[in-house]
């Protein structure tokens, strides 16, 4: 009798629709097998023939955390580049590379969570490196771009499957899982979604990732805005992926439900699919989902809703049918083409901010190349490892001959002698193995990261030199004359064991502190001073030594000296991307490192001949004068010095442009945590001031003109062209820019706002034609008297230029639309959060699942303003909805108080127990409306009657 073949159970059927095979899939899956699909490590399911699968693989600019691949240049420097071609073509790069990763080590996820789409609205942000722009538009188009990419271009099948973060208002680390963010609803619709919804929309995004902070006094891990907006911009399963740590976050720290499996519940109805939590140890979200269940917070049903959601990524992505999926075997990994991309996308990416002719150099340019990062190739928390590398110095090497440059680290080179007279020690590493030396025979520093088998520190009569390296704020590293670091071990002693400062928490930092005459040397890792013990250098809070710094050359004067005997002095400065502006940690200033300014103004001395190129994760002031010409990249990854060499000779002609406003002081900056771009006119979209370097700016070696705009409306659109021409002798790129203004606004709108942009390449003497089709929503804004965007009639002017402040061009169009209409204040009454204007005022959450309220910030006072609310015939009474305790007040226009409502409870009640206390009034025809809030009240709506 002949065996019969078992049938091929329907969810591995490519012929069937995805919805069918889900069905399928999740009837034979028992709720058990459902529980542990929740979290990021589902485990294997042997029964069915289903391999275990895990959310999450960090591919920011490149394939992390796996070991060698191809670095790009950081999120920030892609989003200079302005180029959504060139970023999807590096978002395929990584999608191949994460592929071919993959097939050898199945560590590597396919759900990857990139890119960040946050909005780089404070340039003090610590993750400022990880965003594309300030801008939502742009954001939008490179992010749209990398996902593309990263997707890939099959009807069914996707690459690899890119998830957002984070989701939603993320601009601070300070706090970031206790904080709130007060998004008012126009910056909500017109700033902060407007990134993710344009990106959603394109149809290359799996899923998004909440953010650790809280919107409005909720969560955004338990964000109704999950279910209101991102799942209804597409008809595609998005899987949400918690980030690490956030389900706990809910009761440990943000104390926002009293129990784990409340707080799981919530969670999860609100959206959240896949709990990161706990590493790879998914007992503990099992038992809360677990616990749920068994308390009746969530059904069967629940779950079902979230499993269905991951299945839908993991049939997109091929699991259940390799013979059908496109992209199983692609190996691409380090090719030439990711190379030469690496390459392109480092020269792309440079911007030059100022140039008063320096630029470019002759070939026969002796350069002095100087500074703390000229002989660095930085990377940061979501990098690579590098297989290839560049610094500053290799590439002016490489370009110029070493004959004709040399270099000045700049370092401050000391010994520390401690009270007893000795000095800190250095122990020689130990020998190793052929293998591990490189072609000059030394020691290669990065297979010493992190050891602990390492001599510790010691003591004696001469001591070791070291450098002294300054990264602001009163932040030092120490580093060996062999390239060590100076770093502390988990058993607290001081070893030279670390190639660069990195890691979770940074082992490599010190702060020097003046005491007793000298100064100790804090631990930053640990918070502990050095201290001299037996067994050898330590931190410990015990007896800690007090060191003489005994300076034997200060970094400028090795600077002057080589400044002083070239023809042009190249000063790269800017920052580590592991110290002093990072996740979980915001920058204080937008000053340079006062150690590198020291180095700056040394050069500057020495040869008048300066370029400040800046490499760094943000911006930065400039001191004034400025050198004669400045440069910025973001770091550029394996290929930024080579790139930065060949920009500097003239190989290729810069064209990068700012995706953020350059502020000229700290003075500019509203504080980290106020969100509110409009009221506290942010970004070249409000600022009032006059930037350091604008938005959109960047300059070129040849010029270029801009001429024949027209404009028209047609069918629901803006038609705007014009034309480009390279009026100069060397072939460049320019990047045109098409924004528009308001002209007769009826509220705040932008001083003027990105519609468009292009990037493209122009022989000497060439021109093109550039057309942009515009649709209508473009010039709309969110109307919080409607609850809905509107497009105001009147005239609007387009501009075109090449930046927000360099206009060639411009037009004005008339549009038609919808007037503005009076707030039906009798029928719809004001919700609080809907103000036009705010002073003092926080907005908080009204419930714990949606809703928002209005409470002063401080606890003593707000005050509302509600624009035009029409009374209509008349209003006798005021009801509001208030909770907590205070008294609101309500006056009509510049009007005496009309009516006081005060809310003093008879017993202690919580923050969502509203109640509503009403009031006589006499109100008719339109009029302003006044709401002032004094105490710790919380006001949710006012309603009105006849």
């Amino acid at each position: 009798m002949t065996a019969q073949t078992p049938p091929t159970p329907p969810f591995r059927d490519p012929r069937l629709p995805f919805a069918k095979r889900i069905d399928d899939l999740l009837a034979r899956l028992t709720p058990a097998e459902k529980v542990s699909f929740l979290h990021q490590y589902t485990p294997a399911v042997d029964r069915l023939g289903i391999a275990a699968f895990r959310t999450g693989q960090e591919a920011l600019h490149g394939v992390a955390w796996m070991g060698p691949a191809t670095v790009f240049p950081q999120a920030v420097g892609l989003g200079t580049t302005w180029n959504t071609d060139l970023v999807r073509r590096i978002g395929e790069a990584v999608g191949r590379e994460a592929r071919a990763m993959r097939a050898h080590d199945d560590r590597v996820g396919l759900n990857v969570w990139s890119p960040t789409v946050n909005l780089l609205r404070h340039p003090l942000w610590g993750r400022n490196e990880e965003g594309y722009s300030e801008d939502p538009r742009l954001t939008s188009a490179i992010a749209t771009a990398y996902t593309r990419g990263l997707r890939g271009d099959h009807p069914v099948y996707w690459r690899t499957a890119p998830v957002l973060k984070h989701w939603l208002a993320h601009n601070n680390e300070r706090d970031r899982d206790t904080s709130s963010s007060t998004v008012r609803p126009r910056v909500l619709h017109e700033y902060d979604l407007r990134a993710f919804k344009e990106t959603v929309e394109a149809g290359a995004v799996a899923g998004v990732m909440p953010a650790y902070n809280l919107v409005n006094g909720r969560p955004n891990h338990v964000s109704p805005y999950l279910r209101e907006q991102l799942r209804t911009w597409t008809d595609q399963e998005l899987l949400v992926c918690s980030d690490a740590g956030a389900p706990s976050n809910l009761v440990d720290s943000e104390h926002y439900f009293d129990t784990h499996e409340e707080a799981t519940a919530a969670a999860l109805r609100a959206g959240v699919d896949s709990f990161t939590d706990h590493g790879t140890d998914s007992s503990h979200i099992v038992a809360r989902v677990q616990g749920a269940l068994d308390q009746g917070l969530l059904t069967e049903a629940d779950l079902d809703t979230a499993v269905r959601r991951q299945l839908a990524v993991r049939l997109r992505l091929g699991e259940f049918d390799p013979g059908e999926d496109p992209y199983r075997d692609d190996a691409a990994f380090d090719t030439p083409a990711h190379r030469a991309l690496a390459r392109e996308a480092a020269e792309q990416a440079i911007v030059l901010l100022r140039n008063d002719g320096l630029l470019p150099l002759a070939p026969d340019t002796r350069v002095a190349v100087v500074g703390l990062l000229a002989d660095e190739c930085k990377l940061d928390w979501y990098s690579g490892t590098l297989i290839h590398r560049s610094t500053p110095l290799e590439g002016l090497y490489e370009r110029f001959g070493a004959d004709r440059v040399t270099f000045a680290e700049g370092v401050d080179r000391v010994r520390l002698r401690t009270a007893a007279g000795t000095f800190l020690h250095v122990p020689a590493a130990p020998d190793a193995p052929e293998e591990t030396r490189g072609a000059d025979g030394a020691l290669d520093p990065a297979l010493l990261a992190g050891r602990t088998d390492l001599p510790p520190l010691t003591t004696d009569a001469t001591g070791t030199e070291l450098a002294l390296i300054g990264w602001g704020d009163g932040v030092w590293t120490l580093r060996a004359p062999d390239g060590r670091y100076l770093s502390v071990a988990d058993d607290g002693l001081v070893r030279a064991s670390a190639d660069q400062p990195g890691g979770w928490v940074v082992q490599e930092t010190f702060r020097l502190e003046p005491h007793a005459g000298g100064h100790l040397l804090r631990h930053l890792g640990t918070g502990r001073p050095v201290s001299v013990a037996a067994e050898g250098v330590r931190v410990a809070d015990e007896r800690p030594e007090v060191f003489e710094i005994v300076v034997v050359e200060r970094g400028e004067d090795a600077v002057a000296r080589a400044a002083g005997a070239a023809d042009v002095v190249v000063v790269v400065a800017g920052n580590d991307p592991h110290i002093g502006g990072r996740e979980t940690e915001d920058r204080s200033t937008l000053r340079l490192p006062e150690h590198q300014r020291r180095l700056l103004r040394a050069a500057r001395a020495a040869n008048p001949r300066t370029v400040l190129a800046l490499v760094s994760a943000y911006p930065y002031t400039v001191e004034t004068p400025a050198p004669p010409a400045v440069l910025w990249t973001a770091h550029g990854g394996q290929a930024a010095g080579t790139a930065l060499a060949r920009v500097l000779a003239g190989d290729v002609s810069p064209a990068g442009r700012l995706p953020q406003t350059w502020y000229g002081s700290d003075a500019d900056l509203p504080d980290l945590l106020d969100y509110d771009v409009i009221g506290g006119r942010q970004t070249y979209l409000y600022f009032e001031g006059s930037p350091l370097f604008p938005f959109g700016h960047g300059l070129s070696y040849t010029t270029f003109g801009y001429a024949d705009l027209s404009a028209r409306v047609d069918d629901g659109s803006v038609r705007v062209s014009f034309t480009v021409t390279n009026a100069g002798d060397v072939t460049a790129d320019e990047v045109a820019q098409l924004y528009t203004r308001a002209v007769a606004g009826s509220v705040p709108r932008p001083r003027r706002e990105l519609l468009a942009h292009r990037r493209i390449t122009l022989a000497p003497g060439a021109r093109t034609a550039l057309a942009f089709d515009v649709p209508l929503s473009a010039f709309a804004f969110w109307d919080v008297a409607r609850g809905d965007w509107r497009l105001e009639p009147g005239p609007y002017e387009l501009l075109v230029g090449a930046s927000s402040e360099d206009i060639r061009l411009r037009t004005t169009v008339p549009l038609e639309g919808t007037p503005a209409a009076p707030r039906p204040v009798l029928r719809r009454g004001l919700d609080a959060a809907d103000f036009d204007e705010q002073s003092g005022a926080a907005i908080v959450d009204r419930s714990r699942t949606a809703g928002d309220a209005v409470t002063p910030a401080s606890g003593r006072s707000a005050e509302l303003v509600f624009r035009a609310c029409d009374f209509e015939d008349g209003a006798t009474e005021v009801g509001a909805a208030l909770a907590g305790e205070g008294t609101l007040e309500l006056a009509l226009d510049g009007g005496p108080v009309l009516a006081s409502l005060t809310l003093r409870p008879d017993e202690p009640r919580g923050p969502y127990d509203y109640t509503t206390v009403r009031a006589g009034i006499v109100a008719e025809g339109v009029r302003d409306v006044r709401l002032r809030l004094r105490g710790p009240l919380r006001l949710a709506h006012v309603g009105f009657s006849g």
